[in-house]
C-alpha cells in the first residue's frame, strides 16, 4: 500500500443512497484499497446548475496502490458500470466520483486537478471531509479542512442523514 486519497461521492438521480453505497462497496472490492474513513452521508443542494433535486454526498478516505491517473481511470469505470451518463457540467448524475486529495500531491493535467480545484468552495464536501479528517491540511491553500470550511460565508445547506 502507498497512497492515501480522499473521494467525494455523489449521487442525485433514483436511489441516491444506495447508488453512493454501491459505488464505494465498489471502490473497496479492489483488492489495492483499503477503507481508512467513511463520512455519513449527507443531503445537499445542488450547486452551479440548480434546476435538479438534491444530492446525496459523503467522503471516503481510502489506502490505494493505484497511482493518481489509475485512481481516476478506476473511478471513471465504476461510474459507467453505476449507470451515469455524461450530460452537462453540473447536470444530474446516478453517481460522481471525484479524487480530492491524493497523498499531498498536485496535479494539473486536462483530465485530472489534485486538489479538486473547488473544494474550498463547496459545502458539500468540506463538511464531510471535516467529520472524518478536520486538520488535513490543504496542499497548495496551507489551511486545514476545518479552517476551510470556517472560512466558508455561505450556507450551502448540507442536512446529515
Amino acid at each position: 500500500m502507498g497512497h492515501i486519497a480522499y473521494i467525494g461521492v455523489g449521487s442525485n438521480l433514483g436511489d441516491k443512497i444506495h447508488h453512493c453505497e454501491k459505488a464505494i462497496s465498489a471502490i473497496l472490492k479492489i483488492d489495492r484499497h483499503k477503507l481508512l474513513a467513511k463520512s455519513s452521508l449527507f443531503k445537499t443542494q445542488p450547486i452551479g446548475y440548480t434546476s435538479q433535486d438534491w444530492f446525496v454526498n459523503g467522503v471516503i478516505k481510502i489506502e490505494t496502490d493505484l497511482e493518481a491517473h489509475e485512481l481516476l481511470q478506476t473511478l471513471k469505470t465504476i461510474e459507467s458500470q453505476l449507470g451515469r451518463i455524461e450530460t452537462f457540467r453540473w447536470g444530474p448524475r446516478t453517481i460522481d466520483l471525484d479524487i480530492l486529495f491524493f497523498d499531498d500531491v498536485e496535479i494539473h493535467t486536462e483530465d485530472l486537478q489534485i486538489p479538486h480545484p473547488l473544494i474550498q468552495d463547496r459545502q458539500f464536501v468540506l463538511i464531510p471531509l471535516a467529520e472524518i479528517d478536520p486538520t488535513l491540511v490543504h496542499s497548495v491553500l496551507k489551511k486545514t479542512v476545518q479552517e476551510l470550511l470556517n472560512n466558508l460565508k455561505e450556507d450551502q445547506r448540507v442536512e446529515k442523514l
